[in-house]
C-alpha cells in the first residue's frame, strides 16, 4: 500500500470550517480578508482510503482544536485589551478629566484593585484572562455581595465601589463599542439601600473654643487659625478651601468675598466678614509676603509649594478637637473637617437665615443634601433653645 503525509488544514470562511488536505512538508500562518488558515497536525493515511471516512473520523477533533485555539487566541487579545485600558484609566484619562478631589482617583485604583481581587481569588479569572463576561453584572453583584460579608464594607462604601467601576465601563465602551453593552448592564444594577446617619453637630460655643486651641506663638498655629477660621466662616468643602489661589480673595474691596470654585466646577461668591478678613490678611503677609503671586495656592505644602493635602488638615484638625474638648465637651473628639461646614450651616439656620439661601450658600441644588436629616426635626430640636427667655443665649456654656 502507498502512504503519504497528508497535513490537514482548516480554512475559516464566514464562520464555517472546511477541512483541506495538502501534502506539503511546512505551513506558514496565513491571514487575510476574514480568511485564517490553521495547521493541526500531521496524519498519515493510506491514499487510496476514502475520504468518506476520513472526514467522519477526523474532522470533528480537528474542528474542536482549532475551536479550542481560536477561543484561547482571542481570550488572551481581550485579556491584553482590557488591561490596557484599565491602565490608561487610572493613569491618564481619571488624572484627565480635572478631578480635583484627589480621593476621587484613590477611590477609582481602590475600586478597580478590589474587584480583581474578587476576580482572581473567588471567581479564579487571572488577569490574563480577563474577557467580557469578567464584568458581568452578575460577578458584580456578587462582587458587592463579597464586599459587605467578607470585608464588612457598609453601604455607603459600596455605593461608593459600584460608582467607581461603573465610571471604568462607561470609559471603556467608549474607547470599544464591542464593550458597550458591559456599561449598560452596570447601570441596570441596583444600589445598596443607605439610612442617612445624623451629623453630629457642634454649637457656637464648642467652634469657639476650637478656635482658641491653635499655638499662635507658632507659624503652624497662626496657619491653623486662619485655615479654621476661613473654612468656618464660609461653610466651604475641604477641598475647596485647598484649592483656593490668592487671585480668588477680593479683601481690599467694599465687601470683601471669596470666589469658591465647586463641584462640577459651579461657581459661587461668599462674603467676608471683617474678622475673618484681618485674620486672612495677617496670613497672607506672613506666608506670602507683600505681593503675592495670583496663581499661588492660599495654602501651601512646605514641600515643593504645591496645594496640601486633606491627610495633613485633618490630623491638625483630630489635635485641636483634643485639646477642645479637654475643657468644653461640645467638641466631638472625631471631629473632622465637614463637621464644621455643617456646623456653619447650622448656625446660619439659627440665626434665622432662610433655608434656600443656605443651601445656595453651600453649594446644592436640594435641600435635604445641605441638612442630612428632616427640617422639622431640626426645628423642634432648635426650638426650645429660643423659647427659654429673650436674654437667655440659645447656645450653651462651657
Amino acid at each position: 500500500m502507498t502512504f503519504a503525509t497528508i497535513m490537514p488544514f482548516a480554512i475559516l470562511i464566514n464562520g464555517y470550517a472546511q477541512v483541506l488536505n495538502l501534502t506539503i512538508n511546512y505551513f506558514i500562518l496565513a491571514k487575510a480578508w476574514g480568511i485564517v488558515i490553521l495547521k493541526v497536525r500531521n496524519i498519515t493515511i493510506p491514499l487510496f482510503q476514502a475520504w468518506r471516512i476520513f472526514l467522519k473520523i477526523k474532522q470533528m477533533p480537528i474542528l474542536k482544536t482549532l475551536c479550542q485555539r481560536s477561543i484561547m487566541r482571542k481570550s488572551k487579545n481581550e485579556a491584553l485589551l482590557i488591561s490596557r485600558h484599565i491602565n490608561l484609566f487610572l493613569n491618564e484619562y481619571a488624572p484627565s478629566q480635572k478631578i480635583r478631589s484627589e480621593h476621587t482617583i484613590k477611590s477609582y485604583n481602590v475600586a478597580m484593585t478590589l474587584y480583581i481581587g474578587f476576580l482572581e481569588t473567588v471567581k479564579n479569572i487571572s488577569s490574563s484572562n480577563f474577557n467580557c463576561e469578567s464584568f458581568s453584572a452578575q460577578n458584580i453583584e456578587e462582587w458587592l455581595l463579597w464586599l459587605m460579608e467578607k470585608r464588612n464594607c457598609s453601604p455607603e462604601t459600596c455605593n461608593i465601589r459600584l460608582a467607581s467601576l461603573r465610571t471604568f465601563l462607561t470609559y471603556l465602551g467608549k474607547q470599544d463599542v464591542s464593550f458597550l453593552h458591559l456599561s449598560n448592564a452596570a447601570s441596570q444594577i441596583e444600589r445598596k439601600k443607605v439610612y442617612r446617619k445624623k451629623v453630629q453637630g457642634m454649637s457656637k460655643e464648642g467652634v469657639k473654643a476650637l478656635l482658641e486651641t491653635p499655638d499662635l506663638s507658632t507659624k503652624t498655629g497662626r496657619r491653623d487659625l486662619a485655615f479654621l477660621i476661613l473654612m468656618y466662616g464660609t461653610a466651604t468643602r475641604i477641598d475647596e478651601v485647598l484649592s483656593l489661589k490668592v487671585n480668588q480673595l477680593h479683601l481690599d474691596v467694599k465687601k470683601p468675598y471669596v470666589t469658591i470654585l465647586g463641584k462640577n466646577d459651579k461657581i459661587r461668591t461668599l462674603y467676608l466678614l471683617p474678622k475673618a478678613v484681618s485674620h486672612i490678611k495677617r496670613y497672607l503677609k506672613e506666608f506670602h509676603g507683600e505681593s503675592p503671586r495670583p496663581a499661588d495656592y492660599i495654602f501651601y505644602s512646605r514641600n515643593g509649594g504645591g496645594k496640601m493635602s486633606q491627610t495633613a488638615i485633618n490630623k491638625r484638625i483630630k489635635i485641636y478637637a483634643e485639646m477642645a474638648h479637654s475643657f468644653c465637651k461640645d467638641v466631638p473628639l472625631t471631629l473632622h473637617a465637614h463637621q464644621i461646614r455643617h456646623a456653619k450651616a447650622s448656625h446660619w439656620l439659627e440665626d434665622g437665615m432662610n433655608i434656600v439661601q443656605i443651601s445656595f450658600l453651600l453649594g446644592h441644588e436640594q435641600l435635604d443634601i445641605a441638612f442630612p436629616f428632616n427640617i422639622d426635626t431640626f426645628f423642634t430640636i432648635i426650638e426650645p433653645k429660643f423659647s427659654i427667655s429673650p436674654t437667655t443665649s440659645p447656645t450653651k456654656k462651657c
